[in-house]
């Protein structure tokens, strides 16, 4: 029996220590230090493979402590977690004990069993290395293509990481079927709304590909004029199109052995299927202006935000061109269907932002969290990121809270069921007398505004014209209380 890898957590306070174990203790065999002292007892104890140590410790700090491991234990992967985020500490970090990453709180159980994973990974990896570069010296060329071929493993093994989900995600069932095709060389069509990751996904499988070590392009046809998507696409000679002063080489040309990912093929002319179908079948094309034809070894990944199959049948989409780009088929599912996804994407989108624009930002509120997964997302991952922007862009703490969310996503209430949700959305155009329907739109007014508000009351009335006693006897009417609130009187000012 394989025994799991070691992870060493050191963090002066027990609760963090708790939750992290208790995050990771499934998968790894966990150790756990209060202070450097103790940790450094475990290290000459124990074969350890990775460090999770807290940054601001009574004593020493992490830094310091990991800068000593990295002089006695240098292959053991190293990660520091810490609430601050100073240039200068960072700096320290990375350049005094040879951080391998650093988080920041508050963490992801699922980002730090993923951080946990690759650590372990990278030192299996780095003592292969060394025992691969030992058997050079003896075995030459052959110990060299060992090294490789554990170098690509790990790179195509790491493709679908970049793909976000939680431990019980509906994508994680798409994400092995895309995995098990990446490895055949057969064309696929991904399925999936506009901003759902297509291109994502297609990066993904061609790093866990064959061809991972060649070249990957992608093409999003949608909106492009005929004229437009041949250029990219075959390529086109000098002269022929203005603003072309020179031979320009085709992404099939360009994607030769490696992979090409065309989005939005639904939005196709009969012209460029036809273009598209030689592709597929002969593997061959002409650029614009050109009178040779030119080969192609590239495998074609394709997506498409429609169901490609009706388009099919009502004589849209050519027949045989389907079959050639459908081998296989992929079904992405809109964000609104994998809402348990949002925590963990929220987080790691908002760090990123955080990262880009300079503004520390640790989360959002509980009850931010279920105002946006009390929405249905028509424009799924795009509009989830640019409503996050905006989020931080306008906070001023932190902690992102729910008065920061655009109203038409606060006007839903996070206790509703989902038929309750539907019939408020059919409010306008369904059943039920002028009063009744009314008062539906007046409650998710009130809603909106109280929680935009920061359940200030006195703005909240003189914003609706309404008196304090006035918007209180509404309140009561339709039952709308403050989360969290342990009073009716909890939350005015």
């Amino acid at each position: 029996m394989t025994s799991l890898p070691v992870l060493l957590l050191v963090d002066d306070e027990a609760h963090s220590l708790s939750a992290m174990r208790m995050a990771l203790e499934d998968e790894f065999e966990c150790l756990t230090a209060l202070n450097a002292e103790d940790a450094t007892r475990l290290m000459q104890e124990n074969f350890v493979h990775a460090i999770f140590c807290d940054h601001r410790m009574p004593g020493k700090t992490g830094v310091e402590f990991l800068g000593e491991v990295r002089e006695k234990w240098p292959d053991t992967v190293r990660i520091i977690i810490t609430g601050y985020t100073e240039t200068s500490d960072m700096i320290s970090a990375i350049n005094d004990a040879g951080i391998y990453q650093l988080l920041t709180k508050p963490w992801h159980p699922d980002q730090l069993l993923i951080a946990a994973k690759n650590a372990a990974q990278l030192f299996q990896l780095t003592r292969e290395y060394d025992r691969l570069s030992l058997e050079m010296r003896f075995l030459g060329q052959s110990a060299e293509t060992k090294l490789e071929s554990r170098r690509k493993a790990l790179r195509e093994s790491l493709g679908f990481e970049k793909i976000l989900r939680s431990g019980n995600s509906p994508l994680n069932a798409v994400v092995d079927q895309a995995r098990q095709y990446a490895s055949f060389d057969v064309p696929v069509l991904i399925h999936g709304e506009a901003g759902v990751g297509k291109a994502e996904m297609a990066r993904a499988m061609h790093y866990n590909s064959l061809r991972s070590d060649q070249p990957f392009y992608e093409l999003n046809c949608a909106g492009m004029s005929d004229e437009l998507i041949m250029v990219e696409l075959l390529g086109a000679k000098r002269g022929v199109l203005p603003g072309v002063p020179s031979n320009k080489v085709g992404l099939l040309q360009k994607a030769d052995r490696g992979t090409l990912f065309l989005g939005g093929i639904d939005t196709l002319s009969q012209k460029l299927q036809m273009v598209l179908l030689r592709v597929a079948t002969e593997g061959c094309f002409q650029p614009l202006g050109g009178h040779e034809v030119l080969t192609t070894n590239a495998r074609l990944l394709t997506g498409t935000n429609i169901d490609l199959h009706a388009a099919v049948d009502k004589g849209r989409f050519r027949n045989d061109l389907f079959y050639a780009l459908a081998t296989t088929e992929l079904f992405l599912p809109p964000l609104r269907q994998r809402l348990v996804d949002l925590p963990l994407l929220a987080q790691h989108k908002l760090f990123d932002l955080g990262a880009y624009h300079g503004k520390p930002v640790n989360g959002l509120s509980d009850l931010a969290i279920e105002f946006l997964s009390n929405y249905d997302w028509p424009g799924n991952l795009l509009e989830f990121e640019n409503e996050l922007a905006r989020m931080l862009i306008a906070g001023q703490d932190v902690i992102l809270g729910p008065e920061l969310i655009s109203r038409h996503i606060l006007q839903a209430d996070p206790s509703l069921t989902a038929d309750a949700r539907s019939a408020e959305a059919d409010v306008l155009s369904g059943e039920g007398s002028l009063k009744e329907r009314v008062e539906v739109i007046e409650m998710r007014i009130l809603r909106e505004t109280l929680t935009r508000l920061m359940w200030n009351k006195s703005r909240a009335a003189a914003e609706l014209g309404l008196s304090r006693v006035g918007l209180r006897a509404k309140l009561d009417r339709y039952g709308i209380h403050q989360p969290g609130a342990v009073s009716a009187d909890e939350g005015e000012r």
